[in-house]
């Protein structure tokens, strides 16, 4: 049997990486408590690091999400040992000395799925809690449970590699220095957490779907852990919520267009062009549920908005027959909600399927004013789209290009060099 490849090896530590990493530190952080975050988190790189080293000479687990925590608990036990703080531990710090003590380290007894939903559960209201600020719960969910990288963090939220490093060690200082506890809240404090909870699973989900790296079209992986991170909030009753359920129905409504938004070659394909047979089906009435779910509250949210956008766009049978008058409707309530230039952005993309491309194209310059808009390619992307639609391709080309100066994934340069060549 040959040995695998170098890259290969680094590939599947990247991806488990993506996927264990946050269920590790969670059980960690439950058996070393809160306070040592910081500490779980360098076993966990530490495990693996190991692991590339060792699959890297042909010694690759039959399963490595197991071997992953087989790995990290031995590695606790023995940090536990040489800095001598066993007596510090609470009742599950002594489960993990008993598995150390008795345990054949079986697989099945050392990577229990119910200990991992637990502790994921309550690191995710632990990251979102009210002590620390919104910014800081957002970015320690995405780096904790998440595995973002600090550039990857920066890239979502908007601001520099050096701001989220402040605010991750503001975040850990306060958890350490106010003793805040590794628990899933209950009434009120569990309802002021839960809009973080999901501010960071939507974050998490976008990342994946609108992939910031360069050679993907979107980072399946990301996308499915965000809606696994979803569900694990409606298996507890608490998450019972709305907003919850509403979410889940806008990530199944994404998803289940990953394959017709994909050509192949690999380019980007967009909306108006997907060949809707591809669509699935069966994810499209999973949203469909999800979203009649989140009707039985009485909180219009976000989430139901968008929601509702992307599931008329998955019922309608075709691009022409888009009812844009209601999704413009969708809009305008979503304006109300969450307001900000993006929408008023879609807003007049929209008025220009209603009313034509230079009333699009009128309200499109208008924006052009906004300073926070300066760096959104969908701005000068959409005036390029409307000019073309005109057939003033000089325009249009002039719009593509300056969108162009605006990205750095070769999916959207792909598409927009085909905008360009439109144009010729």
């Amino acid at each position: 049997m040959p040995e695998p490849s170098t890259s290969g090896v680094q590939k599947l530590v990247d991806h488990l990486f993506r996927h264990e990493s946050g269920k590790m530190v969670a059980v960690l952080t439950r058996w070393f408590g809160i306070h040592r975050l910081g500490l779980a988190e360098d076993i966990v790189q530490d495990t693996l690091h190991q692991a590339l080293i060792d699959w890297s000479l042909g010694n690759i687990p039959e399963n490595p999400s197991g071997w992953l925590m087989v790995v990290a608990k031995r590695k606790a036990i023995n940090r536990v040992r040489r800095e001598k703080w066993m007596q510090d531990f609470d009742g599950t710090g002594g489960a993990l000395w008993r598995w150390n003590k008795s345990s054949a380290y079986q697989m099945e007894e050392v990577y229990l799925e119910d200990e991992i939903k637990d502790s994921q559960l309550r690191m995710i209201f632990t990251c979102c809690h009210p002590l620390l600020s919104t910014e800081s719960q957002i970015a320690l969910t995405l780096k904790t449970l998440c595995g973002f990288s600090i550039k990857e963090i920066a890239h979502t939220l908007l601001t520099t590699e050096s701001n989220i490093n402040k605010r991750l060690f503001r975040a850990k200082e306060k958890i350490r220095s106010q003793d805040i506890h590794f628990e899933v809240p209950a009434g009120k404090e569990l309802a002021c957490r839960m809009d973080s909870a999901l501010l960071a699973i939507y974050l998490l989900f976008n990342e994946g779907y609108y992939s910031s790296a360069s050679d993907l079209v979107i980072r399946r992986d990301l996308c499915l852990e965000a809606m696994r991170l979803a569900m694990l909030l409606t298996e507890n009753s608490l998450g019972n919520y709305p907003e919850v359920f509403a979410l889940l129905a806008l990530m199944c409504f994404h998803a289940a267009r990953f394959d017709a938004r994909i050509d192949s070659k690999g380019c980007l394909v967009i909306l108006e062009d997907q060949d809707r047979a591809q669509w699935d089906k069966g994810l499209i009435s999973t949203g469909l549920g999800f979203l009649k779910k989140s009707m039985l509250g009485s909180k219009l949210s976000e989430y139901h908005l968008e929601a509702a956008i992307a599931g008329e766009h998955c019922i309608t049978r075709s691009f022409e027959e888009t009812d844009w008058a209601k999704i413009y409707g969708y809009y305008c309530s979503l304006e109300k909600i969450k307001p900000s230039p993006v929408i008023r952005l879609n807003k007049a993309v929209i008025i220009g399927k209603i009313k034509g491309p230079l009333t699009a194209i009128q309200q499109l310059h208008e924006l052009e004013a906004d300073k926070s808009l300066s760096s959104y390619f969908h701005l000068p992307a959409s005036l390029g789209e409307f000019y073309l639609a005109l057939k003033r391709k000089e325009q249009a080309a002039k719009y593509f290009k300056a969108a162009k100066v605006l990205i750095w994934t070769k999916a959207e340069n792909e598409l927009l060099d085909r905008k360009i060549g439109l144009c010729m």
